[in-house]
């Protein structure tokens, strides 16, 4: 057929996982084909469409495509059918390069204890392999990604070498928010950033335009269309705007060939040697599920009826207030620094472990300053000078922090298909079954105090914390790794149990959430799989 696509290696999804593995296996000269939902797009067009944005979300550069549809924070209900009891409120996009295009680039590494959080403190699950094992990647990783942090800094997970760039410098907010936590138990650091602190990688170093999220103008910020670029420069060729609807098996129980969708309403079939799906925990599940067939009844890859199983995030304790003396936020990245000295401890027994990320951005994420700032005050009866006197001076003091909280993975919090609703490819809308534990809920709770701890130790006033429970973004869990295939869904290095020419990459085979973004650790897990994917090639 005309619509055949053939390759050693087929890659279901171009964000980082994808993109990176796809790179350096191309680069091996494999033959490597992408199929991406999404389609191409121009930077300069994502920032005019955020900057005419009247509803300034992470997706609002990036609106939706009926034929490659995504999550919407302001309406979350849309595309996720939520079951409850919680909502599920982390969103992603899909576009050429992934979500990485509205990350904001914080790349720490997970701490030893989070690979053995069962053994340790008996608590969920252990990951099939030690922090040891994975050093190597993170630092390379690192690399990739171009990462500009504090080598001399003890962040809590030892390092064999030095970041790539400097670290990018600390804002002023920054440091009045550390001098008033000196001598105190919170020790705030400079976080790691994938971001240039230098010209590097024939891109700018960052200027502080302060829109991370939902774009960097100047792609001072990694986005994987870096690596996408690469595996095409070696030969990989991207199929965007074609998704995959069906993985289907051979009579030797391996993925023989992949059905696909065009924008344009065509269909085709893709095949490879080697099918690696990064397609994230949302669609990665739902592709699988919607393989069900004969030899896979409960779908593909899902013979331990764990495909879908275990949705985390990082369920995030949103907190603001007013310091006393000025402290400039609205400057630099979204965030420079946090609070990394609360990621592990003997109370882990008891309770969930966060970080806390030190914003720069004002108020920004809980009210929509500094436009709100201004109509509130403005409402007031103030005009002129004396409203420009009064809008600066409460700005100055905004300050706002996230704890970042670990979740329990739970295998009743998943990802199955809606029976009656479907998208523009035919394919099922993802259904959400979504709860905290209490582990969870006891760690947002001891988040929250901290955070007041943090507040009093810099005089802050009018303290507010949501009563909501919100989402960070990253989506993890649901195609788990580990060691037995009963109780898993991939081995150590993210292999199908069930089929051995079929790698599952990305945060949902995370087994534990642990508490650093996730985007890191990803890459370094892509990286790790890669010369797995290439010898199964041969």
């Amino acid at each position: 057929m005309a619509n055949d696509i053939t390759a050693d290696i087929l890659i279901i999804g171009t964000g980082i996982a994808g993109a990176m593995a796809g790179a350096k296996l191309a680069q091996k000269g494999l033959k490597v084909a992408f199929l991406e939902s999404g389609k191409r797009i121009e930077r300069y067009d994502a920032v005019e469409t955020f900057w005419n944005a009247k509803i300034k979300v992470p997706e609002s550069a990036y609106p939706n495509d009926p034929t490659a549809p995504h999550p919407l924070t302001h309406k979350i209900g849309e595309y996720y059918q939520q079951m409850g009891p919680e909502d599920f409120k982390s969103t992603y996009i899909k576009v050429v390069g992934g979500t990485t295009w509205h990350w904001l680039g914080t790349t720490l590494r997970n701490v030893p204890a989070d690979f053995k959080l069962n053994s340790l403190y008996g608590h969920a699950v252990d990951w099939p392999f030690d922090y040891d094992e994975l050093e190597p990647f993170y630092l390379a990783a690192e690399q990739e990604i171009g990462v500009a942090g504090d080598s001399s800094e003890d962040l809590g997970s030892p390092r064999s070498g030095d970041f790539p760039m400097p670290m990018i410098p600390i804002t002023y907010l920054d440091k009045q928010v550390g001098k008033a936590l000196e001598g105190t138990k919170y020790q705030l650091r400079a976080t790691p950033q994938g971001r240039n602190s230098v010209y590097h990688a024939e891109r700018p170093e960052c200027c502080g335009n302060a829109s991370c999220i939902p774009v960097c103008p100047i792609q001072a910020k990694y986005d994987a269309t870096v690596h996408v670029l690469q595996a095409e420069e070696a030969g990989a060729v991207v199929h965007d705007q074609t998704t995959a609807t069906k993985l289907n098996l051979g009579a030797d129980g391996q993925i023989a060939s992949v059905d696909f969708r065009r924008a344009d309403g065509s269909t085709g079939t893709a095949a490879g040697k080697v099918v690696v799906l990064a397609a994230h925990g949302i669609e990665t599940p739902r592709l699988l599920l919607n393989s069900a067939q004969e030899g896979a009844e409960n779908g593909v890859a899902n013979s331990s009826d764990q495909v879908g199983r275990n949705l985390m995030d990082h369920p995030s304790k949103l907190s603001w207030a007013e310091t006393a003396e000025p402290v400039w936020p609205f400057r630099g990245p979204l965030s420079t620094s946090g609070i990394e000295n609360l990621r592990d401890g003997d109370f882990r027994k008891d309770r969930a472990a966060f970080r806390i990320e030190i914003a720069n951005d004002g108020h920004s994420w809980p009210t929509g300053a500094p436009l709100s700032t201004a109509s509130d005050l403005a409402k007031t009866g103030l005009r002129g000078a004396d409203l420009d006197a009064a809008i600066k001076d409460a700005t100055s003091r905004q300050i706002r922090i996230s704890s970042l909280v670990e979740q329990s993975p739970d295998a009743e919090n998943r990802v199955t298909l809606d029976p009656d609703k479907r998208d523009a490819n035919g394919m099922p809308l993802p259904r959400i079954h979504f709860d905290y534990s209490d582990y969870t809920r006891a760690g947002l709770d001891a988040a929250q105090r901290a955070h007041d701890e943090v507040f009093a130790a810099l005089g802050a006033t009018n303290v507010n914390h949501s009563p909501d429970i919100q989402g960070a973004g990253h989506i993890i869990g649901t195609v788990r790794m580990g060691i037995d295939a009963k109780s898993a869904v991939v081995d150590a290095d993210l292999r199908s149990f069930d089929h051995r020419n079929l790698f599952l990459l990305g945060s949902g085979t995370f087994p534990t959430s642990a508490t650093a973004n996730p985007s890191l650790t990803i890459a370094a897990l892509s990286l790790r799989a890669v010369d797995a994917i290439a010898a199964s090639a041969k």
